[in-house]
């Protein structure tokens, strides 16, 4: 498959999961609720120590956290769907490889979670007051979209477990507050203990929020955005190629375990 049609498959891929989740009452009530919620905590958690020059930034944590658990529950959910379904059979062996087939899906649902971020921040501004002033606005509007695109690779990294397993939720749930904790999504990873750092730094969640963090309240220039970002990007796309390498395997061990459909 040439990259300008592996591309245009990516993008009729998201366009099309996208339109189909924007359409269900689970997504959208998930969607809605969970960052506001994580915002309200947020502030107040930071309010309570007496912190409130850093309000803004824990409503951009709040919305980091919202876009993972969008991916992180949107990727199984979406895999689990087309079981339920009975496509996924039918999308495993047709002639696309099956990580351009599950790509759309993990992109999909970071799309789906960037409202997650501009939710936290207005919610943010219009209840609790909290000032928009960005260190780096520009960077911040290029911070995002990077950040979404390296949280899609390593959804898909791990969509490649979601195709094994019957119950992918079984493996996502555990996953949701370890990956947002190491990344230093609300509260810094120089708080966590030191054999933590690590695992930290080989997250690409971890660059990407350390450069949307930078953008929102970093003051030593543009270099502390740009920085983060290229390695967010770089993570990423190892764990995209670590996902093909992976999905290989996992189809051939899903086809003889007979695990792709429900029974």
């Amino acid at each position: 498959m040439t990259p300008a049609r592996a591309l245009r498959l990516t993008a009729v891929g998201v366009r099309t999961h996208v339109s189909y989740m924007s359409r269900s009452p689970l997504e959208i009530t998930f969607a809605v609720l969970v960052p506001l919620v994580y915002a309200t905590l947020s502030v107040y958690l930071f309010r309570a120590a007496d912190d409130p020059d850093r309000l803004l930034t824990a409503a951009v944590g709040a919305g980091l956290m919202g876009i993972w658990s969008s991916v992180l529950f949107g990727s199984g959910g979406a895999v689990q769907n087309q079981r339920w379904l009975g496509t996924l059979e039918t999308l495993v062996a047709s002639p696309t490889p099956l990580s351009l087939v599950l790509l759309p899906i993990t992109l999909a649902t970071a799309v789906m979670g960037t409202y997650a971020m501009g939710a936290t921040v207005l919610w943010g501004a219009v209840l609790f007051g909290v000032p928009l002033d960005f260190a780096h606005p520009v960077l911040f509007l290029v911070a995002v979209p990077v950040c979404v695109l390296s949280l899609g690779m390593m959804g898909l990294l791990l969509a490649a477990t979601f195709v094994l397993l019957r119950n992918a939720n079984a493996l996502a749930n555990p996953l949701d507050a370890p990956v947002w904790l190491l990344s230093g999504m609300l509260m810094p990873i120089t708080v966590l203990p030191d054999w933590t750092r690590p695992v930290s730094w080989a997250l690409p969640t971890t660059w990407g929020s350390r450069a949307v963090h930078a953008a929102t309240s970093g003051g030593a220039g543009a270099a502390e955005v740009l920085v983060p970002m290229g390695a967010a990007l770089g993570l990423g796309l190892l764990y995209a190629l670590l996902a093909v390498l992976v999905l290989g395997r996992v189809e051939r061990r899903a086809r003889a375990a007979a695990t792709l459909a429900l029974a």
